[in-house]
């Protein structure tokens, strides 16, 4: 007897007959004969598939057994012998799926069972995806490396700040000056004010009168906080007799102090570039010298000719050069 969903045919062991066991054919009586002896029986289009087989699909003609898709005759079929009636030649035709089977199955399948490629070659990923990812990994590196320049910039020395000169407003007196009584050209060119100090008081200088001087004052300057300059100015006949007798005022003064092994290494302030000597420039020419030394009493002592002028002005040490660098004779 044959079973129903085997291997697709046995052979009878009451007749030499091939018994066709597909869904539809005529079962057998069990005597070896068909139901309907003497009748060609139509062989099967195609072995059964075996079950499980990838990509195979149910045949509702055939009672569930499972044929291939019916995008093509599968490869190796087997063909109809002679002898196979000619009736039955005609129902060999390959089926076709029915109208209305869903066609996912030949999409989803290949013919070994495996999924077919996508329209990206089996990739989910856009043809996109690649080249943003590189150019992402292009700016990155590129922002690395901009980023160790400008660190390696930061890192060079900056230049020192160019010395610059700053310019204090020069100091103005606090107090008044007084009224000069003199009023000869040599007198009003006199100044009433030299920085803080103020004219204070102002007389006729006896002393170098009675030494050649055609005029001469002795004059008191104060700040109004004990500070005080003493200025002696004369004129002579020719700048010959002034510069004659400037030097017997130059060679009066007190010699610089001898360095005290214990001071310590701080100046004070106007007095560490005493003494000084120089030429007197007016209008860029030479019209006399100078002189200014530390008396070493606290004060500053400075002696200069200016063409048949002789002057000396006594101050504090600290003011001593500034005085004789804002006088204007």
């Amino acid at each position: 007897m044959s079973e129903t969903g085997g291997s697709g045919s046995n052979t009878s062991p009451h007749s030499g007959r091939l018994h066709w066991a597909s869904n539809g054919s005529t079962p057998s009586d069990g005597t070896g004969a068909p139901g309907g002896a003497g009748l060609p029986q139509r062989p099967p289009t195609q072995p059964v598939a075996s079950q499980g087989t990838p990509g195979a699909t149910p045949d509702p003609t055939r009672g569930g057994a499972h044929v291939r898709p019916s995008f093509g005759p599968p490869t190796g079929a087997p063909t109809p012998s002679a002898a196979t009636p000619a009736g039955a030649t005609a129902g060999a035709q390959q089926p076709t799926a029915p109208l209305g089977a869903p066609a996912a199955s030949a999409a989803t399948t290949t013919a070994d069972g495996t999924p077919p490629a996508g329209p990206e070659g089996g990739s989910g990923r856009p043809r996109w995806l690649v080249p943003a990812i590189v150019g992402a990994v292009v700016v990155v590196v590129a922002g690395i490396v901009i980023g160790i320049l400008v660190t390696r910039g930061g890192d060079e020395p900056t230049p020192g700040a160019a010395a610059s000169t700053v310019l204090l407003p020069s100091p103005t007196p606090t107090i008044e000056p007084v009224a000069r009584t003199a009023t000869t050209s040599f007198a009003a060119a006199l100044p009433v004010s030299v920085l803080q100090y103020a004219l204070a008081s102002s007389a006729t200088d006896e002393e170098w009168l009675a030494a050649g001087a055609v005029e001469a004052y002795t004059e008191a300057y104060s700040d109004g906080a004990g500070g005080e300059v003493t200025v002696r100015a004369g004129q002579w006949e020719t700048p010959e007799e002034a510069v004659a007798y400037a030097a017997t005022l130059v060679a009066a003064l007190p010699a610089a102090p001898a360095a005290d092994a214990g001071a310590t290494a701080t100046a004070t302030a106007g007095t560490s570039d005493l003494p000084q000597t120089g030429e007197v420039l007016v209008g860029g020419a030479p019209a006399g010298t100078f002189t200014i030394v530390d008396a070493g009493d606290g004060t500053g002592v400075a002696v200069w000719t200016n063409g048949s002028s002789v002057f000396r002005v006594v101050a504090p040490v600290e003011d001593i050069a500034d005085v004789y660098a804002a006088f204007p004779l």
